[in-house]
């Protein structure tokens, strides 16, 4: 008899990978194969209304039959309500759009971007969610934080069509850049008082929340990361790095408003680190000073015109309005 301990472990995790990956293809293949189903479902509803005026007229009809129909044939999942949904789908989405071609999403993901009106917002958290492999819940999130919007905001009219054509692509610092953040999942009402270091352990317990804010590319170094000279010691809040940038991100924390000597000071963060940290084939530092109110006039003077790595960006502890970032927008 063969003892489980003399199985040599790198085997092991090959036939345990093997298995694994084959149960989740299984699982995204019933997915897709659903979601096609329920949107050549819709287009058949689609196709029988529209036969002519009388059926189109009886439409509601026509969907509460087939349910019954349907019921009686398979069960649950296809009351008069999904029956709609699948109808909808069908309209929503027959135009055609990039990631929806293929369906690589959840009946689920798509139950909730079918409610954008925005075509362009809706395309957006479908690359988005495609690309990160969101889920539901995260989805849900970054939507409730007006993420598109925020993101809009912070770019340039011609940036914002490959927005919604490509969704977010990270090629310099300040691409993974928001105004605001959004903490919601601290917990912190907006005008309750806290220090600095009650904040950042607050980030700290929602680290992975935290992750989600910030975005692609981000993994966690350390807190309160102490470098020395001239016999000073200087610690950064928090200190990150990202992959897709291939440089060291740096964040201040401030519970007020900013002043110069906050950029200042990030400023010698920076160039410490790009001269005594990074390495050769790693590229600038980049440094975020989170503040509660930020001066935009003392940023711009504070640092050169050609700046590309110090960025000062507000932070709020509850979830923004989506009517007054789109006023913003509508605005620019």
């Amino acid at each position: 008899m063969i003892q489980l301990d003399s199985i040599n472990n790198n085997f092991l995790n090959d036939v345990l990978k093997l298995i694994h990956d084959s149960k989740l293809k299984v699982v995204q293949t019933v997915n897709t194969t659903m979601v096609y189903t329920y949107f050549e479902v819709g287009r058949l509803i689609v196709e029988e209304e529209q036969k002519g005026n009388e059926r189109a007229k009886y439409g509601k009809k026509i969907i509460s039959e087939l349910s019954k129909h349907l019921t009686l044939e398979f069960g649950k999942g296809y009351s008069t309500t999904n029956l709609k949904q699948m109808r909808s789908f069908y309209l929503t989405y027959s135009k055609g759009q990039t990631v929806s071609d293929e369906f690589k999403l959840s009946w689920s993901h798509y139950l909730m971007l079918m409610r954008l009106d925005n075509p362009k917002e809706r395309q957006f958290y479908e690359i988005e969610s495609f690309n990160n492999n969101w889920s539901l819940r995260e989805l849900r999130r970054q939507f409730d934080s007006a993420l598109y919007e925020r993101l809009v905001l912070s770019r340039e009219k011609e940036e914002v069509k490959r927005l919604s054509e490509e969704g977010q692509i990270i090629e310099k610092a300040q691409d993974t850049l928001k105004d605001p953040y959004v903490l919601e999942f601290l917990g912190l009402p907006e005008e309750s008082k806290y220090s600095e270091t009650e904040l950042e352990q607050k980030l700290i317990e929602k680290l992975e929340h935290f992750l989600l804010e910030l975005g692609k590319g981000y993994a966690f170094i350390g807190r309160q990361v102490r470098f020395t000279f001239d016999d000073k010691h200087f610690r950064v809040d928090l200190v990150f790095y990202n992959r897709l940038l291939q440089s060291f991100v740096l964040i201040d924390l401030k519970i007020g408003e900013i002043t110069h000597q906050d950029l200042g000071q990030m400023q010698m963060y920076v160039n410490y680190y790009d001269r005594y940290v990074k390495l050769e084939h790693e590229n600038k530092t980049i440094g975020i000073i989170l503040c509660k109110k930020k001066n935009d006039t003392l940023v711009e003077i504070t640092l050169p015109e050609n700046n590309e790595q110090i960025f000062a960006s507000k932070y709020q502890t509850v979830l923004p309005s989506k009517e007054e970032l789109k006023r913003l927008i509508n605005d620019k």
